[in-house]
Protein backbone atom coordinates (compact mmCIF):
# COMPACT_ATOMS: atom_id res chain seq x y z
CA UNK A 1 0.00 0.00 0.00
CA UNK A 2 1.06 3.63 -0.55
CA UNK A 3 1.47 6.44 2.53
CA UNK A 4 -0.54 9.35 2.12
CA UNK A 5 1.72 12.29 0.78
CA UNK A 6 1.47 14.59 3.61
CA UNK A 7 3.22 17.75 4.75
CA UNK A 8 5.40 16.29 7.37
CA UNK A 9 6.51 13.83 3.96
CA UNK A 10 7.22 16.89 2.11
CA UNK A 11 9.28 18.67 4.53
CA UNK A 12 11.01 15.07 4.88
CA UNK A 13 12.24 14.81 0.94
CA UNK A 14 12.58 18.63 1.14
CA UNK A 15 15.05 18.24 4.09
CA UNK A 16 17.11 15.43 2.12
CA UNK A 17 20.47 16.45 0.28
CA UNK A 18 20.09 13.60 -2.11
CA UNK A 19 23.79 13.04 -1.37
CA UNK A 20 23.06 9.85 -1.66
CA UNK A 21 25.32 8.43 0.88
CA UNK A 22 22.77 5.99 2.22
CA UNK A 23 22.92 4.46 -1.68
CA UNK A 24 26.51 3.74 -0.04
CA UNK A 25 25.63 2.91 3.26
CA UNK A 26 23.10 0.51 3.05
CA UNK A 27 24.39 -3.35 2.97
CA UNK A 28 20.89 -4.35 1.24
CA UNK A 29 21.88 -2.11 -1.99
CA UNK A 30 18.67 -0.08 -2.06
CA UNK A 31 18.68 2.12 -5.06
CA UNK A 32 17.27 4.97 -2.71
CA UNK A 33 18.44 7.59 -5.42
CA UNK A 34 15.66 6.22 -7.81
CA UNK A 35 13.38 6.05 -4.57
CA UNK A 36 13.78 9.67 -4.10
CA UNK A 37 14.25 11.24 -7.30
CA UNK A 38 10.29 9.28 -7.65
CA UNK A 39 8.99 10.57 -4.87
CA UNK A 40 10.06 14.08 -5.53
CA UNK A 41 8.21 13.59 -8.46
CA UNK A 42 5.07 12.95 -6.41
CA UNK A 43 5.80 15.88 -4.37
CA UNK A 44 5.92 18.15 -6.68
CA UNK A 45 2.87 17.12 -8.78
CA UNK A 46 0.83 16.51 -5.34
CA UNK A 47 2.02 19.04 -2.98
CA UNK A 48 0.77 22.50 -2.95
CA UNK A 49 3.92 25.00 -2.29
CA UNK A 50 3.65 28.60 -0.15
CA UNK A 51 3.93 31.96 -3.06
CA UNK A 52 7.97 32.26 -1.93
CA UNK A 53 8.41 28.52 -2.62
CA UNK A 54 6.60 28.85 -5.72
CA UNK A 55 8.44 32.29 -6.50
CA UNK A 56 11.90 30.65 -6.53
CA UNK A 57 11.58 27.33 -7.32
CA UNK A 58 9.91 28.82 -11.10
CA UNK A 59 13.35 31.04 -11.10
CA UNK A 60 15.72 28.15 -10.39
CA UNK A 61 14.06 25.55 -12.52
CA UNK A 62 13.21 28.29 -15.76
CA UNK A 63 16.73 29.46 -15.76
CA UNK A 64 19.73 27.68 -14.05
CA UNK A 65 19.26 24.76 -16.98
CA UNK A 66 19.28 27.68 -19.15
CA UNK A 67 22.27 29.09 -20.62
CA UNK A 68 20.74 31.53 -23.02
CA UNK A 69 18.33 32.69 -20.48
CA UNK A 70 20.97 33.27 -17.90
CA UNK A 71 23.15 34.65 -19.89
CA UNK A 72 21.53 38.81 -20.52
CA UNK A 73 21.43 38.63 -16.54
CA UNK A 74 25.06 38.68 -16.48
CA UNK A 75 25.40 42.09 -17.17
CA UNK A 76 23.44 43.59 -14.34
CA UNK A 77 24.98 41.21 -12.58
CA UNK A 78 28.75 42.19 -13.41
CA UNK A 79 28.07 45.89 -12.34
CA UNK A 80 26.02 44.73 -9.44
CA UNK A 81 29.28 43.40 -8.20
CA UNK A 82 31.80 45.94 -9.82
CA UNK A 83 30.13 48.96 -8.77
CA UNK A 84 30.08 47.64 -5.37
CA UNK A 85 26.71 46.81 -4.99
CA UNK A 86 27.10 43.36 -3.74
CA UNK A 87 29.46 44.68 -1.22
CA UNK A 88 26.99 46.80 0.46
CA UNK A 89 23.94 44.66 0.16
CA UNK A 90 25.92 41.72 1.73
CA UNK A 91 26.93 44.45 4.76
CA UNK A 92 23.50 45.89 5.60
CA UNK A 93 22.44 42.50 5.95
CA UNK A 94 18.53 43.94 4.69
CA UNK A 95 18.62 41.11 1.80
CA UNK A 96 18.79 38.07 4.18
CA UNK A 97 16.13 39.55 6.40
CA UNK A 98 13.74 40.63 3.75
CA UNK A 99 14.39 37.40 0.83
CA UNK A 100 16.59 34.79 2.62
CA UNK A 101 16.82 32.60 0.19
CA UNK A 102 17.43 35.47 -2.70
CA UNK A 103 20.33 36.23 -0.12
CA UNK A 104 21.44 32.22 -0.07
CA UNK A 105 21.62 32.68 -3.92
CA UNK A 106 23.91 36.20 -3.71
CA UNK A 107 26.02 34.11 -0.95
CA UNK A 108 27.47 31.70 -3.65
CA UNK A 109 27.37 34.07 -6.64
CA UNK A 110 30.45 33.75 -8.22
CA UNK A 111 32.79 36.94 -9.84
CA UNK A 112 31.33 37.35 -13.15
CA UNK A 113 34.45 37.62 -15.95
CA UNK A 114 34.06 38.77 -19.33
CA UNK A 115 34.60 34.92 -20.56
CA UNK A 116 30.98 34.32 -18.68
CA UNK A 117 29.59 36.12 -21.87
CA UNK A 118 30.44 33.90 -24.80
CA UNK A 119 30.86 30.24 -25.35
CA UNK A 120 34.90 30.66 -26.98
CA UNK A 121 35.50 26.97 -27.60
CA UNK A 122 34.88 25.50 -31.49
CA UNK A 123 32.87 22.48 -31.93
CA UNK A 124 35.86 20.65 -32.81
CA UNK A 125 39.44 20.67 -31.59
CA UNK A 126 42.41 18.01 -32.90
CA UNK A 127 44.39 16.03 -30.47
CA UNK A 128 47.84 17.23 -29.89
CA UNK A 129 50.11 14.58 -31.99
CA UNK A 130 48.43 11.10 -32.25
CA UNK A 131 44.93 10.96 -32.22
CA UNK A 132 43.85 8.03 -29.86
CA UNK A 133 40.07 8.81 -29.23
CA UNK A 134 37.47 10.72 -30.28
CA UNK A 135 35.58 12.04 -27.68
CA UNK A 136 32.48 14.46 -27.23
CA UNK A 137 32.26 16.45 -24.95
CA UNK A 138 29.65 18.60 -22.47
CA UNK A 139 30.05 21.92 -20.86
CA UNK A 140 26.97 22.71 -19.00
CA UNK A 141 25.19 25.30 -18.06
CA UNK A 142 26.12 27.20 -14.94
CA UNK A 143 30.12 25.30 -15.87
CA UNK A 144 29.92 27.30 -19.24
CA UNK A 145 29.11 30.39 -17.93
CA UNK A 146 30.83 30.66 -14.48
CA UNK A 147 33.28 27.95 -14.91
CA UNK A 148 34.65 28.47 -18.89
CA UNK A 149 37.99 28.36 -17.50
CA UNK A 150 37.65 24.62 -16.34
CA UNK A 151 36.01 23.31 -19.71
CA UNK A 152 39.07 25.24 -21.56
CA UNK A 153 41.77 23.44 -19.03
CA UNK A 154 39.60 20.19 -19.71
CA UNK A 155 39.54 20.56 -23.34
CA UNK A 156 43.62 21.29 -23.51
CA UNK A 157 44.19 18.31 -20.72
CA UNK A 158 42.16 16.01 -23.07
CA UNK A 159 43.86 16.72 -26.75
CA UNK A 160 47.41 16.81 -25.20
CA UNK A 161 46.73 13.01 -24.26
CA UNK A 162 45.57 12.40 -27.81
CA UNK A 163 42.26 12.81 -27.58
CA UNK A 164 39.94 14.69 -30.35
CA UNK A 165 37.32 16.80 -28.54
CA UNK A 166 33.89 17.22 -29.78
CA UNK A 167 31.62 19.81 -28.66
CA UNK A 168 28.12 19.84 -30.04
CA UNK A 169 26.60 23.55 -30.13
CA UNK A 170 23.08 21.68 -30.07
CA UNK A 171 23.71 20.13 -26.73
CA UNK A 172 21.59 22.03 -23.52
CA UNK A 173 21.76 21.49 -19.96
CA UNK A 174 21.97 17.52 -19.03
CA UNK A 175 18.75 17.42 -16.82
CA UNK A 176 21.11 17.14 -13.82
CA UNK A 177 19.25 19.95 -11.59
CA UNK A 178 15.35 19.28 -12.75
CA UNK A 179 15.94 15.55 -12.35
CA UNK A 180 17.27 15.94 -8.71
CA UNK A 181 14.35 17.88 -7.79
CA UNK A 182 11.15 15.82 -9.21
CA UNK A 183 10.86 17.97 -12.36
CA UNK A 184 10.95 14.82 -14.48
CA UNK A 185 8.80 16.02 -17.46
CA UNK A 186 11.49 18.51 -17.73
CA UNK A 187 13.87 16.42 -17.17
CA UNK A 188 13.17 13.81 -19.62
CA UNK A 189 13.10 16.90 -22.42
CA UNK A 190 16.20 17.26 -21.64
CA UNK A 191 17.57 14.35 -22.06
CA UNK A 192 16.40 13.47 -25.05
CA UNK A 193 17.83 16.84 -26.15
CA UNK A 194 21.50 15.89 -25.11
CA UNK A 195 21.17 12.65 -26.74
CA UNK A 196 19.66 14.10 -29.76
CA UNK A 197 22.85 16.45 -30.03
CA UNK A 198 25.76 13.63 -29.52
CA UNK A 199 23.83 11.34 -32.15
CA UNK A 200 26.24 10.95 -35.63
CA UNK A 201 29.03 12.41 -33.88
CA UNK A 202 30.99 9.05 -33.80
CA UNK A 203 32.28 9.84 -30.23
CA UNK A 204 33.65 6.66 -28.06
CA UNK A 205 32.92 8.54 -24.83
CA UNK A 206 31.02 11.42 -23.80
CA UNK A 207 33.33 13.54 -21.38
CA UNK A 208 31.80 15.70 -18.55
CA UNK A 209 33.89 17.44 -16.02
CA UNK A 210 30.87 18.40 -13.23
CA UNK A 211 30.08 15.34 -10.44
CA UNK A 212 25.92 15.89 -10.14
CA UNK A 213 25.87 16.42 -13.90
CA UNK A 214 27.98 13.27 -14.67
CA UNK A 215 25.57 10.98 -11.95
CA UNK A 216 22.30 12.44 -14.12
CA UNK A 217 24.12 11.81 -17.43
CA UNK A 218 24.74 8.37 -16.74
CA UNK A 219 21.24 7.83 -15.26
CA UNK A 220 19.20 8.30 -18.97
CA UNK A 221 18.45 4.52 -19.36
CA UNK A 222 16.61 4.73 -15.93
CA UNK A 223 15.30 8.23 -17.12
CA UNK A 224 13.92 7.13 -20.45
CA UNK A 225 12.90 3.76 -19.26
CA UNK A 226 8.91 4.21 -20.22
CA UNK A 227 9.99 6.14 -23.32
CA UNK A 228 10.02 3.47 -26.39
CA UNK A 229 11.33 5.80 -28.99
CA UNK A 230 14.57 6.61 -26.78
CA UNK A 231 15.21 3.51 -24.23
CA UNK A 232 17.72 2.07 -25.70
CA UNK A 233 19.46 4.81 -26.78
CA UNK A 234 19.41 6.48 -23.74
CA UNK A 235 20.77 3.49 -22.47
CA UNK A 236 23.82 3.66 -25.23
CA UNK A 237 24.34 7.18 -24.11
CA UNK A 238 24.41 6.54 -20.38
CA UNK A 239 27.33 3.55 -21.44
CA UNK A 240 29.25 6.17 -23.33
CA UNK A 241 29.42 9.01 -20.42
CA UNK A 242 32.62 9.12 -18.59
CA UNK A 243 33.67 11.54 -15.70
CA UNK A 244 36.82 12.66 -16.92
CA UNK A 245 39.23 11.73 -14.03
CA UNK A 246 37.63 8.61 -14.54
CA UNK A 247 38.36 8.32 -18.13
CA UNK A 248 42.20 10.06 -17.82
CA UNK A 249 42.62 7.04 -15.59
CA UNK A 250 41.25 4.53 -17.48
CA UNK A 251 43.47 5.34 -20.42
CA UNK A 252 46.48 6.90 -18.80
CA UNK A 253 48.50 10.09 -19.17
CA UNK A 254 50.61 10.48 -22.05
CA UNK A 255 52.36 13.82 -21.36
CA UNK A 256 55.28 14.83 -19.36
CA UNK A 257 54.16 16.24 -15.73
CA UNK A 258 55.46 19.44 -13.94
CA UNK A 259 55.72 20.48 -10.70
CA UNK A 260 53.55 23.34 -9.96
CA UNK A 261 55.80 24.62 -7.36
CA UNK A 262 59.29 24.64 -7.04
CA UNK A 263 59.15 23.24 -3.37
CA UNK A 264 56.67 20.00 -2.60
CA UNK A 265 52.58 21.71 -2.82
CA UNK A 266 49.91 20.04 -0.19
CA UNK A 267 46.76 19.65 -1.49
CA UNK A 268 43.35 18.05 -0.07
CA UNK A 269 40.87 16.55 -2.58
CA UNK A 270 37.17 17.24 -1.56
CA UNK A 271 34.79 14.34 -2.79
CA UNK A 272 31.95 15.13 -4.16
CA UNK A 273 28.85 13.27 -3.63
CA UNK A 274 27.58 12.70 -6.49
CA UNK A 275 31.51 11.49 -7.69
CA UNK A 276 31.54 9.65 -4.57
CA UNK A 277 28.30 7.79 -3.87
CA UNK A 278 26.35 8.56 -7.44
CA UNK A 279 29.95 7.19 -9.45
CA UNK A 280 31.79 5.17 -7.19
CA UNK A 281 34.64 7.88 -8.09
CA UNK A 282 37.01 8.22 -4.98
CA UNK A 283 40.48 7.00 -6.26
CA UNK A 284 40.82 7.57 -9.63
CA UNK A 285 40.68 11.80 -8.89
CA UNK A 286 43.88 10.97 -6.13
CA UNK A 287 45.89 8.86 -8.39
CA UNK A 288 45.70 11.73 -11.23
CA UNK A 289 46.69 14.04 -8.87
CA UNK A 290 49.26 12.21 -7.11
CA UNK A 291 51.04 11.97 -10.90
CA UNK A 292 51.85 15.74 -10.41
CA UNK A 293 55.26 15.85 -9.25
CA UNK A 294 55.73 17.18 -5.73
CA UNK A 295 52.34 16.87 -4.91
CA UNK A 296 51.36 15.70 -1.46
CA UNK A 297 48.15 14.84 -0.88
CA UNK A 298 46.22 14.89 2.68
CA UNK A 299 42.96 13.61 3.71
CA UNK A 300 40.43 15.07 5.22
CA UNK A 301 38.60 14.16 8.47
CA UNK A 302 34.89 12.91 7.46
CA UNK A 303 35.92 13.53 3.76
CA UNK A 304 32.44 11.63 2.52
CA UNK A 305 30.69 14.51 4.61
CA UNK A 306 28.20 16.59 1.74
CA UNK A 307 29.48 20.42 1.77
CA UNK A 308 25.92 21.15 1.39
CA UNK A 309 25.94 22.23 -1.74
CA UNK A 310 23.45 19.35 -3.38
CA UNK A 311 22.66 20.98 -5.87
CA UNK A 312 20.39 23.94 -5.34
CA UNK A 313 20.22 22.36 -1.74
CA UNK A 314 22.23 25.48 -0.27
CA UNK A 315 19.26 28.24 -1.93
CA UNK A 316 16.69 25.71 -0.81
CA UNK A 317 17.57 24.94 2.69
CA UNK A 318 20.43 27.50 3.11
CA UNK A 319 20.23 27.09 7.12
CA UNK A 320 21.04 23.86 7.19
CA UNK A 321 23.44 23.92 4.26
CA UNK A 322 25.43 26.60 6.05
CA UNK A 323 26.02 24.31 8.80
CA UNK A 324 27.31 21.37 6.67
CA UNK A 325 29.35 23.93 4.81
CA UNK A 326 30.77 25.47 7.39
CA UNK A 327 31.63 22.01 8.72
CA UNK A 328 33.06 21.06 5.28
CA UNK A 329 35.99 23.76 5.42
CA UNK A 330 37.23 23.18 8.69
CA UNK A 331 37.78 19.87 8.15
CA UNK A 332 39.65 20.76 4.87
CA UNK A 333 41.49 23.68 6.11
CA UNK A 334 42.54 21.38 9.24
CA UNK A 335 44.69 19.16 6.92
CA UNK A 336 46.73 22.60 6.75
CA UNK A 337 46.98 21.88 3.10
CA UNK A 338 47.99 24.96 0.76
CA UNK A 339 45.22 23.85 -2.03
CA UNK A 340 41.61 22.41 -2.29
CA UNK A 341 40.96 20.63 -5.19
CA UNK A 342 37.36 20.07 -6.09
CA UNK A 343 35.51 18.56 -9.44
CA UNK A 344 31.91 20.43 -9.18
CA UNK A 345 30.85 23.52 -9.82
CA UNK A 346 28.16 23.46 -6.94
CA UNK A 347 30.73 22.25 -4.19
CA UNK A 348 33.50 24.92 -5.22
CA UNK A 349 30.41 27.62 -4.85
CA UNK A 350 29.89 26.21 -1.66
CA UNK A 351 33.38 25.59 -0.36
CA UNK A 352 34.26 29.15 -1.28
CA UNK A 353 31.42 30.76 0.67
CA UNK A 354 32.44 29.59 3.52
CA UNK A 355 36.09 30.18 2.96
CA UNK A 356 35.48 33.60 2.54
CA UNK A 357 33.59 33.83 5.67
CA UNK A 358 36.42 32.80 7.53
CA UNK A 359 38.80 35.46 5.91
CA UNK A 360 40.58 32.37 4.36
CA UNK A 361 42.43 32.91 0.84
CA UNK A 362 43.18 29.08 0.45
CA UNK A 363 43.34 28.49 -2.96
CA UNK A 364 40.69 26.19 -4.91
CA UNK A 365 40.94 24.71 -8.07
CA UNK A 366 39.38 21.64 -10.22
CA UNK A 367 41.78 18.77 -10.61
CA UNK A 368 41.87 19.58 -14.75
CA UNK A 369 43.35 22.94 -13.99
CA UNK A 370 45.51 21.46 -11.92
CA UNK A 371 46.76 18.89 -14.67
CA UNK A 372 46.35 21.87 -17.37
CA UNK A 373 48.71 23.88 -15.53
CA UNK A 374 51.33 20.88 -14.84
CA UNK A 375 51.41 19.87 -18.47
CA UNK A 376 51.78 23.76 -19.80
CA UNK A 377 54.84 23.88 -17.11
CA UNK A 378 52.57 27.17 -15.68
CA UNK A 379 53.63 27.88 -11.63
CA UNK A 380 51.23 28.28 -9.25
CA UNK A 381 51.48 31.65 -7.07
CA UNK A 382 52.72 31.19 -3.90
Amino acid sequence: CEAPLVEATTQHFDSCLGCLACVTTCPSGVQYDKLISATRHQVERNQPRTLPEQIIRSLIFNLFPYPGRLRPLLTPLYFYQKLGLQKLVRATGLLKQVFPRLAAMDSILPSITLDAFRDKLPEVIPAQGKKRYRVGMIIGCVQRLFFSPVNAATVRVLTANGCEVVIPKTQGCCAALPEHQGQTKQAKIMARQMIDSFEGTGVEAVIINAAGCGHTLKEYGHILKDDPEYREKAQKFADTVKDVQEFLSEVGLTVKLSPLKDEPLTMVYQDACHLLHGQKISVQPRQLLRQIPGVQLREPLDAALCCGSAGVYNMLQPEVADELGQQKVENLLNTGAELIASANPGCSLQIKKHLQLRGKETTLMHPMELLDYSIRGVKLES
